[in-house]
């Protein structure tokens, strides 16, 4: 098992793969039709041939590609040969309306999208060319769609990933994408991800590829994958722990990928009795409702050797059935935040159950932790990103002149280094593993008519951790409800950001200066 790598870009780490392991299995996806099984040779032609496509639609080096679809094998595919052709990646939120990836393809200038075809009962590309904000597009992107569900017929507006992506290059493409993927180098952008923000905009955190690689490294490394381990995928691949603790790590330590687009205990318990599955990430909640299904005493799961969770409070008692109901021996939790590429700090498998389930241990290698004077948590190091996306006020309100990012959060730092989250100095909450900044969320709820002033915040939720609560004052004479309010929310925010109650208020608790007093409404 590789424990170090000089690699330092995707495109480098891909040729690595397919020199180390060519008959490894790197992709195995049985989800839709056909199962797809792909070695790391085969995932190395795709690559260059989808490279070469993107090439021929007219991506350049340093263009965006975003990709908005489930986990599926084709979407590692799209994001290595966006990164082979020497362009960006940009992962869209599959829980985005189409309103909010019309803002993101806006403000990346996206030159291609590659989309999901009709998936669960909706057609994200049909979505997108209703809204009128097309229009307001300066130039529309290229489209790729993949087509997943059985009788899905391909559309006019889209090249279609199965039967037209692979025709629309030649050699002369193939060859141009092969020299991008050469000439990449370890301080160019791999990607931009999307992470809301306190000013209610969603910032794109832009990283480079030395840092994302060192960030998959670290990881991969703690959790001591090797070509023998095969990865449950149930983190969606457009987050930092579906991408860079998920896709990447895979990459560098040869483990199959086992994609999983929609959570169900009976499917994951079934990939990982059929597949004799050993590493499964994911919120702790996933790992709740496992060991609460009546037929889980009737599976076998022995195979799994490693859990890794975090993104909420883990109980002590949780890490414990973990080990003891699934026989899982190592359980790891860990802290990261998008703008450090997801890796902060990190338990280790010698850690005991408690510093798991109470600490997020101690700073990734290559990190650096700190507190600030009122103790802020503070992060320095190999993963930190470059910056905020055509933001750099934001960046310099973020990376001091020393190098630390404030991450926002207050925790301590014991005598072990161990570090614990104790509260946020930013109104964030976490609902389902997913940040949510109710800036954002205040900012839709001015638009009712209705409604004189919005204030959101996340209160406890046992099955997600957090839910928003909004709290509103409204029009004198005003009937306005919470089912009204909810709805306006709907087609306007993911489904995580919508606040599950409303409450209408008379006025709001305020300071001297009248900004509004959070927690007396918590």
């Amino acid at each position: 098992m590789p424990t170090e790598t000089t690699v330092a870009t995707t495109p480098a780490a891909l040729r690595r793969a397919a020199d180390l392991w060519p008959d490894g299995l790197a992709v195995v996806d049985e989800q839709w039709g056909d199962p797809i099984e792909l070695t790391w040779t085969h995932l190395l032609a795709a690559v260059r041939t989808t490279a070469a496509a993107l090439v021929a639609h007219g991506v350049g080096a340093g263009d965006r590609v975003a990709i908005w679809a489930p986990n599926c094998a084709q979407w590692p595919i799209a994001a290595l040969a966006t990164q082979w052709a020497g362009a960006v990646l940009v992962p869209l939120n599959t829980r985005y309306t189409a309103l909010e990836v019309v803002d993101v393809l806006e403000r990346v200038d996206a030159r291609v999208l590659v989309v999901a075809g009709r998936f669960l009962g909706a057609d994200r590309l049909a979505d997108l060319v209703a809204l009128d904000e097309w229009s307001e597009l300066t130039r529309p992107p290229a489209t790729v769609r993949i087509r997943l569900e059985a009788g899905d017929e391909t559309r006019d507006d889209a090249v279609d990933w199965d039967d037209d992506l692979a025709a629309s290059a030649d050699e002369s493409h193939r060859a141009e994408a092969d020299r991008r993927a050469e000439a990449v180098a370890p301080d160019d952008l791999s990607d931009v991800l999307f992470t809301s923000g306190t000013t209610g905009r969603s910032k794109g955190v832009m990283a480079e590829h030395r840092q994302t690689i060192a960030g998959a490294h670290a990881w991969g490394a703690n959790g001591r994958l090797s070509p023998d381990d095969r990865y449950l995928m149930v983190n969606p691949y457009f987050h930092t722990f579906g991408y860079k603790a998920g896709i990447l790590p895979c990459l560098l330590f040869g483990t199959t990928m086992y994609p999983l687009a929609v959570y169900d205990t009976t499917g994951a318990m079934d990939l990982v009795e059929r597949h004799r599955l050993t590493v499964f990430p994911g919120a702790p909640t996933i790992f709740q409702t496992i060991l609460d299904d009546p037929t889980r005493p009737d599976r076998d799961l022995s195979s799994l050797r490693l859990v890794v969770t975090g993104a909420a409070i883990v109980p002590v008692v949780l890490i414990e059935r973990i080990q003891s109901d699934l026989g899982v021996d190592t359980v790891i939790t860990a802290y990261g935040l998008t703008e450090c590429s997801g890796f902060v700090s990190t338990c280790t498998p010698e850690d005991d159950d408690v510093t798991v389930a109470t600490t997020c241990g101690r700073a990734f290698a290559g990190m650096e932790i700190a507190l600030s004077d009122a103790g802020e948590v503070l992060a320095r190091g190999a993963m930190v990103m470059r910056g905020y996306l055509d933001d750099p006020a934001a960046t310099a309100e973020t990376i001091d002149a020393d190098g630390w990012l404030h991450t926002g959060d207050i925790g301590t730092i014991d005598d072990a280094g161990n570090l614990r989250i104790t509260d946020r100095l930013k109104d964030m909450y976490i609902c389902g593993g997913f940040n949510v900044y109710p800036a954002e969320i205040e900012q839709t709820l001015a638009r009712i008519p209705e409604v004189t002033e919005a204030a959101v915040i996340g209160v406890p939720d046992d099955r997600l951790g957090e839910v928003g609560k909004a709290f509103v004052t409204v029009r004198p004479g005003s009937t306005l409800d919470a089912d009204t309010v909810v709805e306006f929310c709907r087609g306007r925010l993911a489904n995580f950001k919508i606040p599950r109650s409303v409450v209408v208020v008379d006025a709001f608790p305020r300071n001297a200066s009248g900004k509004i007093l959070k927690r007396e409404l918590r």
